[in-house]
This record gives C-alpha cells, sequence and structure tokens, in this order.
C-alpha cells in the first residue's frame, strides 16, 4: 500500500509539473510583445530591432497553430507550414551561429513546439547579442557559403531576415486559409 501510494504522488507531482510547465510556456516565450526600444539610433541597434520585429511577427503567426494548420498548404507545389517554419528555423540558426560565434545544426525529429521555442529563443539571443555588439563586429558576422565565399551582415538583412518576416506572412496567410486566423488584437505597429 506505501509503495502504491509513493507512486501515486510521483506521478501526480509529475502531472503537475508538466501542466505548469505547459501552460506557462507561452507566458515566458520572448516576443509576446516587442522589446523597449534604444533612445539611439544606431546601427547595431537598428539590426536588433530588424530581428526582434521577426521575432515579433514569428511569435503571433505562429500562436495557436493546429495540426491541420502545420499540414496546410494552397497548392501542392507550395511548402506546407511546418515546411515553412522548417525554413525559417535553419535561417534563424544561420543568424544565430554567425552572430554569436557558434556552430550549431537543426536537431532532426523536433516537435512544432520545440522548433517554435528554439526560433524565439535564438532570435533573442542573436539580438541580444546585436546590441552588445560595434560597427567594427557586425563586419565579421558573415554568411559562410558551401563554396567558401562569405558574405557580409548586409546580406543578412535582405537575405534570412526579410525573407523569414516574408514567411511569416505567409504562415499567416496560410492560417486564416486553413480556418484559424491571425489573432486581430496584435498590432502590428504597436508591437502589442
Amino acid at each position: 500500500m506505501k509503495v502504491q501510494f509513493q507512486k501515486t504522488i510521483v506521478l501526480f507531482s509529475l502531472i503537475v509539473c508538466c501542466l505548469g510547465a505547459f501552460s506557462q510556456s507561452n507566458d515566458s516565450l520572448p516576443y509576446r510583445e516587442m522589446p523597449d526600444y534604444p533612445d539611439d539610433y544606431s546601427v547595431v541597434y537598428m539590426a536588433s530591432r530588424m530581428v526582434d520585429a521577426l521575432g515579433f511577427r514569428f511569435y503571433w503567426a505562429t500562436e495557436g497553430l493546429r495540426e491541420i494548420d502545420l499540414a496546410f498548404r494552397p497548392t501542392e507545389e507550395a511548402r506546407s507550414v511546418e515546411e515553412t517554419i522548417n525554413h525559417i528555423l535553419a535561417m534563424t540558426i544561420m543568424l544565430s551561429n554567425s552572430v554569436n560565434q557558434l556552430n550549431e545544426k537543426p536537431e532532426e525529429g523536433l516537435t512544432f513546439e520545440q522548433k517554435r521555442v528554439l526560433v524565439l529563443q535564438k532570435l533573442k539571443m542573436t539580438s541580444e547579442t546585436l546590441q552588445k555588439s560595434t560597427v567594427e563586429d557586425l563586419k565579421i558576422y558573415s554568411i559562410s557559403q558551401s563554396n567558401g565565399e562569405n558574405l557580409p551582415f548586409w546580406n543578412f538583412i535582405n537575405g534570412p531576415i526579410a525573407d523569414c518576416i516574408w514567411h511569416c506572412g505567409q504562415i499567416s496567410s496560410f492560417r486564416k486559409l486553413s480556418g484559424n486566423p491571425f489573432n486581430p488584437k496584435v498590432s502590428l505597429l504597436r508591437g502589442n
């Protein structure tokens, strides 16, 4: 009887912990709201703010997605929403690797929620690193190509950052088509 009671307590504790972690997960994720902006309009703050804007848009484009939304694609040739999220994850890791001097690769077999959390955390870490950077640091943040060519940070802006923002718009459009529209109470202009 005592062993059964202990097992029940352990199981109950695990359930409570898991439920608590699940219920807090969206509130603890970065980019539910845009971070406060600095008083300075420096180059590094502008780059950081672009990453923050991407994070905010990704947060709300992916908030509350269902399995049917993740599988949705308007045509057979188009990427599904989940395939688009995988693409955003790969570009986010590329950006984070360069700015944070890392060499990480996208993990296989992640759930949608794990991918979402990873994208948001990587963007937040990248933004924070950019805020602490100097203009000289921006000169060493580059995109390494498979052919050995290194593209400067400028290419991050018109490449992965702009591309990911574009894809957030696609996700928002696709989720509307699958019957789960973007939250109309969110203000993209005000960041809340």
